[in-house]
């Protein structure tokens, strides 16, 4: 089972990273990408034998107090078997 998580930066937060790549783009041309917001992408090999509910509640654990500085940035993920 692998757990995938995406980590990115609350809407109220500012990005200036993504601000960077979006004048980058429009520079080039690209004119059709309105916004920009980057972030991380962790994947997580899960040990065998967990319940889908266990193996939930062990991403939402491991995103909330390893992967996610929650005060700025948030989580969402998708566990498949």
């Amino acid at each position: 089972m692998k757990a995938y998580v995406y980590v990115t930066l609350k809407t109220s937060v500012l990005d200036p990273q993504g601000q960077t790549i979006q004048n980058a783009l429009r520079k080039m041309g690209t004119s059709s990408v309105q916004g920009v917001r980057q972030g991380k992408f962790f994947t997580l090999a899960l040990a065998p034998g967990l319940t889908e509910e266990a193996a939930r509640a062990e991403v939402e654990r491991i995103a909330r107090e390893v992967l996610t500085n929650t005060v700025i940035e948030e989580f969402t993920y998708r566990i498949e078997a």
